[in-house]
């Protein structure tokens, strides 16, 4: 019997990426399609029920020029469960044994005909089909658990680990540590992006990188969703920064549904020409998704023949990241918010204590308002639990605020568990010169992949000169770079002292600051309000010392963002240092601040606009903020005084308008979308009492949701869901995998006002397009929208669907239109 048995093929297959690119498979789904496999029916179920369809794919491609295969377990999750009457374990051991029996019959026709080639196996995780909390209802820890059951089946199976398809980072995260923390495999991983140029959670290029190269992943890139002429513009921003191999598994193009089929527009030979361009820009991995087939595979191998990986000039950078957002230190001032710190903060104090979380969450937001690109988030307070608490407050931070935070704690514990269920790539405040507080933190900054915030302080205290507090930051580099960490990921705080107590060493610190940029390449960080402790007019103090350190080389000045002096120096300064170019930001944020008339040369100073307070939100504020905990107390005051259908027209509505015209415009992205389509929801909740009592009206609709037989993708109908609902419609949710006798069903007993139809895969398409037939031959069938990854505006119409959306606001702008 074949043994699945892996006996030393993990390091090779690392040895392999390089130089000359490694060929990967293409689509297998499609190609069971082709074979026999049947709508409603599952692809993984093949591995059992049609073992050898599974051998001959893998065969194919291989036989092609691939020299890594992906073993047919996309759909590995507890969706499959329910599906299925095969377990995961079962289906998984027989997806692996089909992969090396493919692998052992290649390596038997290259002996034969004399032919050297080494063949992997990589065990292919895809998402999950749940969005992770706050946006969705699946806890990290939940995911965390998910992928763990898999990784524990293959981890001395297989010859790595692909993780691809996912839109989501937080999603990603559970999936890399659930590997690294059970395994010792590669690990390859891939993000699917929208035409947008960033996921449908909202990250970009740049922070898809900064992320999952701080996490430690072999390799990355994209697959899925584009052909490779939409991902050739992502792929070079990738390129650009990421310093580890780069993967690219286009689509072939983009759908095109005709005669029951769904195919792509774009051929092999000319797939392959942009494959071949690719790895000429550096692409180290390639492959193909959706669409391929071994004819795409066998060509890219025929033009890739000789070819070797182009050299990339990728610089590495001092980067920090939130789930969407990713923050480059150095290229500008970078302001870190100080006002979630309870030190003198009285406030903020109670707020923690008695654990008034949105008081917390509103100090937040504010900062961001004031222009904070990072913020410090510090709970130590007697009496509380501070790393229960820290997690609570990252976690809801990160719900309503898209800046990366800094992790401020001096309790490892503290760092560990907050760094673990952070959404991105954190600052981590802080490590100092004292050998068993590097011990305790390094291990944590290389596991979660976080930027180091390092003090010049050690077991003696803060040295006096500046001299010394280089030799601490220089002990402090060296022992980071022997756990591996790059001097890239530490910014060094060379301490501020106050003037008050130790004025001649306030200078000293500058000193320090000039001598670290100069001497070790890194970049450097302040708590600038420090040096003006117990003197008078302070804020005096304090925008003059930072105008100093700033020219001193101060690249992340922690300072409170909503003192406007400190903010206006911090721009002036960026004008004057050619980091604002053409002072396009300065001119922006004070054009208003002063007028001069033509017969005086007297200016008259005023002040800017300031953007409404946390606490003096209208409803239509909280809707575009999310408020979603906030919104309920005020909606029921709010109705003292004005009618419910005011409250709807005047502020909800206008509020998801507003939030609406933001997503198209790329400002906002899909958690703040979902975040302010359930606040309004919340608002809804309580008005419909109301509305019920005065009988004014009642909400619209219905309309009636569903995936379609033989997905299980339910992500997308999810979306749209929530936002029709918080525009008020009335939502009957059949759930995925719907056959379309019970959409019939569903449509003569409820009679919607619209139909929508969802697909994420291509062998669904087919069983969306008969489940519209069903409905068209009923007389007076209300209109049908449908949607999804591998549809088109072209593809809906020609399974003769009345409308195509191509996201939740789409469908939401159809169903306006349509009912009244």
């Amino acid at each position: 019997m074949l043994s699945d048995k892996v006996t030393g093929n993990k390091n090779l297959l690392l040895s392999k990426i390089g130089e000359i690119p490694l060929i990967l498979d293409g689509a297998m789904g499609s190609q069971l399609q082709a074979r026999g496999l049947k709508p409603g029916e599952l692809s993984e179920d093949m591995n059992i029920l049609h073992p050898d369809w599974v051998v001959d794919i893998h065969r194919e491609y291989l036989a092609s020029g691939a020299s890594a295969i992906l073993t047919n377990t996309l759909g590995m999750n507890e969706g499959y469960t329910e599906r299925s009457r095969f377990t995961i374990p079962d289906t998984i051991a027989a997806a692996v044994h089909n992969g090396r029996q493919a692998i052992a019959l290649e390596q038997e026709r290259c002996a034969r005909e004399g032919i050297a080639k080494d063949c992997f196996l990589l065990y292919d995780i895809g998402p999950l089909g749940r969005l992770l909390e706050p946006t969705g209802t699946l806890s990290f820890e939940d995911a965390y658990t998910q992928f763990k059951v898999q990784v524990d089946l293959i981890k001395d199976s297989v010859d790595g680990v692909i993780i691809e398809t996912i839109a989501d980072l937080y999603e990603m995260k559970a999936a890399v540590l659930a590997v690294k923390e059970n395994s010792d495999l590669p690990i390859f991983a891939t993000m699917t992006f929208t035409d947008k140029g960033t996921t449908l959670m909202g990250a970009s290029p740049e922070t898809m990188v900064t992320f999952l190269e701080g996490i430690g992943v072999d390799a990355l890139g994209i697959n899925c969703s584009l052909g490779p002429k939409e991902m050739e513009p992502i792929l070079r921003r990738i390129l650009d920064i990421s310093t580890k191999p780069v993967i690219i598994e286009p689509n072939a193009g983009l759908p095109v549904y005709t005669a029951g089929k769904t195919t792509y527009n774009v051929t092999a030979k000319e797939f392959d020409l942009y494959i071949r361009d690719f790895v000429r820009a550096g692409a180290a991995i390639v492959g193909g998704c959706c669409g391929t087939t071994p004819e795409y595979i066998r060509i890219a191998s025929e033009l890739l023949a000789g070819e070797k990986v182009g050299l990339r000039n990728s610089r590495r950078a001092t980067r920090i990241t939130s789930g969407s957002l990713c923050v480059t230190i150095g290229e500008k001032v970078t302001v870190c918010g100080e006002r979630l710190n309870p030190t003198g903060k009285k406030k903020l104090k109670e707020a923690l204590l008695h654990e008034r979380y949105d008081e917390v969450v509103m100090e937040a937001i504010s900062q961001e308002q004031a222009g904070a690109d990072v913020l410090d988030v510090n709970v130590g307070l007697p009496g509380i639990d501070e790393a229960s608490v820290m997690v609570h407050v990252v976690k809801k931070v990160q719900e309503l605020v898209r800046l990366p935070l800094q992790i401020d704690s001096s309790d490892p514990t503290v760092l560990e568990k907050a760094c673990r269920i952070y959404n991105g790539k954190p600052l981590i405040n802080s490590v100092n010169g004292k050998k068993e507080v590097m011990e305790a933190v390094f291990p944590i900054a290389k596991k979660y992949g976080g930027v180091v915030l390092c003090l010049t302080i050690d077991e003696n205290g803060i040295p006096l000169l500046a001299e010394e507090r280089l030799l601490i930051a220089k002990r402090i580099v060296s022992v980071a770079e022997s756990y591996g960490i790059d001097r890239s990921d530490l910014i060094v705080d060379c301490l501020v002292l106050t003037a008050s107590a130790q004025q001649k060493e306030v200078i000293e610190t500058l000193k320090a600051l000039t001598l670290v940029r100069e001497e070790l390449g890194v970049h450097t960080v302040l708590g600038c309000s420090n040096v003006s402790f117990g003197l008078p007019n302070r804020p005096l103090i304090n925008r003059t010392f930072l105008a100093m350190a700033l020219y001193a080389g101060l690249d992340l000045p922690i300072i409170n963002p909503l003192d406007k002096e400190l903010m206006s120096t911090v721009d002036a300064y960026q004008v004057l240092s050619y980091k604002d170019p053409d002072s396009e930001k300065y001119i922006a944020a004070h054009a208003g601040d002063q007028q001069t008339s033509a017969s005086s040369a007297n200016a008259v100073c005023t002040e800017p606009s300031p953007k409404p307070a946390a606490e003096a939100m209208t409803l239509k504020d909280m809707v575009v903020a999310g408020r979603k905990g906030a919104i309920a107390d005020e909606t029921e005051k709010m109705l003292l005084t004005t009618p419910a259908l005011d409250i709807i027209n005047s502020y909800l509505i206008p509020g998801l308008d507003e939030v609406g015209k933001k997503y198209e415009s790329g400002q906002l992205f899909l958690p703040q979308l979902i975040q302010s389509a359930e606040t309004t929801k919340a608002a809804f909740a309580v008005l419909k009492e109301s509305i019920a009592a005065s009988g004014e009206g009642g909400g619209k609709g219905p309309i009636l949701l569903a995936t379609v037989e033989g997905d299980v993708h339910d992500i997308g109908k999810n979306i749209v869901k929530v936002v029709m609902e918080s525009y008020g419609y009335q939502v009957i949710d059949l759930g995925k995998d719907v056959p379309s006798e019970r959409i019939v069903e569903a449509y003569l007993r409820y009679r919607p006002k619209m139909i929508g139809l969802s697909a994420l895969m291509t062998t669904t398409v087919a069983s969306m397009a008969r489940t519209i037939e069903r409905l068209k031959e009923i007389e007076g069938m209300c209109p049908i929208l449908v949607g999804g990854a591998v549809l088109t505006n072209d593809a809906a119409l020609e399974i003769h669907a009345d409308y195509y959306a191509g996201d939740a606001l789409a469908a939401v702008e159809t169903a306006q239109r349509l009912i009244p």
